[in-house]
């Protein structure tokens, strides 16, 4: 098949020549896109986690319910396994909230800037959020350390506390991953805007 002349060609312009379909062809990847593709797998997994994490919260609260009102007898431990679910569903969610955009905004302010100047605040905002997940990570990976050292453990079913402070770290770590490529959009984002 041969490509055929484009409209400047036909009346009389330049002689090039273009293909038959150029949206047919694949678009390059990024190395940016390919981490950013198995960033957010890892962050929709643990919010099924999450997910999976309350559902089992929301059982254990029937349970003890019906146990206390009927049988009068409570799930022992109810209340510590409640507080560890939780941990792990509003934990383990970050990530994937991140990834959607999820959180709470407020743009009273920046909405009404020119877009220059919301790009700016934009990468700064990221950027700052960038810092925070990362020392987060840092100080709750170091205070799980020492939990484990000292071996807490819960009161009545002496659960240790180590490895969902652990998990909460990951947590943060994961939300830092997913908020880089982020980061990197709205300084490329910036530049493309700033620069004439």
């Amino acid at each position: 098949m041969h490509p055929r002349p484009s409209a400047d060609c036909q009346q009389g312009g330049p002689m090039e020549m273009l293909p038959a379909s150029v949206e047919g062809l694949p678009r390059r990847e990024s190395l940016l896109d390919k981490v950013d593709v198995y960033i957010v797998l890892i962050s929709r997994i643990m919010f099924y986690l999450a997910g999976a994490a309350m559902v089992g919260m929301w059982l254990l609260v029937v349970a003890d319910i019906i146990g206390i009102k009927l049988l009068k007898k409570p799930v022992p431990g109810g209340t510590e396994f409640v507080t560890f679910l939780a941990v792990v569903t509003i934990g383990f969610a970050i990530p994937y909230v991140a990834h959607l955009k999820g959180h709470v905004a407020v743009d009273l302010v920046v909405g009404h800037l020119p877009p220059r100047v919301q790009s700016v605040v934009k990468s700064v905002t990221v950027f700052l959020s960038c810092i925070l997940f990362a020392v987060a990570f840092w100080y709750t990976w170091d205070f799980a350390g020492v939990l484990r050292v000292s071996g807490e453990v819960s009161m009545t079913q002496k659960i240790p506390f180590y490895p969902f402070v652990y998990g909460l770290a990951v947590c943060y770590l994961v939300t830092l991953f997913v908020l880089i490529p982020e980061l990197v959009r709205a300084i490329v984002k910036v530049a493309r805007r700033w620069t004439p």
